[in-house]
C-alpha cells in the first residue's frame, strides 16, 4: 500500500515538475530512471522487512506409522490442524495394495486394531470407527478433511479398509 502511494507521489511530482519548468527529453527520462531507481530500493527494503506471521500455520497434533493387515501398508499418518479444520495427512512414504475395491480411510477407536482383530480380514465392528473419505491414490502424498463434529479425542488409530469385504489392508496407532 505503501509502495503505491509512494509511485503515485513520485508521478505527479514529475508531472508537476514539468508544468513549472519545461524539461527536454533527457531530463524527463533521468528523472525517470531516478524515480525507478528509488521505487526499486524501497520495493527491496519493503520484502527483506519481517512480514506479519500468517495464520495459516499447520500443527501436527499426532502421528503413527502404519502396520500391515489384510495387505502389506506401509508409510507415516499425521494429524493436523490448520485454519481451525483438523486433516488426515498421509505422507509420501505412504503405499497399500492395489487390489481392494471401496477402500476408505476410518478414524478407529482402538490403540491396536490390527491386534484387537483376526487375520485374515481383520474386520471392523460398526461402532468402532467412523469412514472419513474415500482412498484417492494407493500410494503417496494425501490429505483429507476430518469433518469438525467429530471427536479425535474418542479415536486412537487411523486405518486403510476395504468396506465391501470388511479387510482392513494396515492401521497406524496415533500418538502425540
Amino acid at each position: 500500500m505503501q509502495l503505491k502511494y509512494l509511485l503515485g507521489f513520485s508521478l505527479v511530482s514529475l508531472f508537476m515538475g514539468g508544468c513549472v519548468q519545461e524539461l527536454s527529453n533527457k531530463q524527463l527520462l533521468t528523472n525517470l530512471v531516478s524515480a525507478n531507481a528509488n521505487t526499486s530500493i524501497l520495493l527491496t527494503q519493503m520484502q527483506s522487512s519481517p512480514q506479519p506471521a500468517k495464520s495459516s500455520a499447520k500443527n501436527n497434533i499426532k502421528s503413527g506409522t502404519f502396520v500391515s493387515g489384510e495387505h502389506t501398508t506401509q508409510g507415516t499418518v499425521n494429524i493436523t490442524t490448520q485454519d481451525g479444520k483438523s486433516f488426515i495427512e498421509l505422507e509420501q512414504s505412504f503405499k497399500t495394495s492395489t487390489s481392494g475395491p471401496d477402500l476408505v480411510i476410518v478414524l478407529h477407536r482402538s490403540h491396536n486394531v490390527i491386534g484387537a482383530t483376526r487375520p485374515p480380514a481383520y474386520p471392523l465392528r460398526r461402532g468402532d470407527y467412523i469412514v472419513i473419505a474415500p482412498l484417492r491414490k494407493f500410494r503417496g502424498k494425501q490429505r483429507y478433511l476430518i469433518p469438525q463434529k467429530i471427536n479425535l479425542a474418542d479415536y486412537k488409530s487411523v486405518a486403510i479398509w476395504c468396506r465391501r469385504f470388511n479387510a482392513t489392508f494396515g492401521a497406524a496407532t496415533l500418538r502425540s
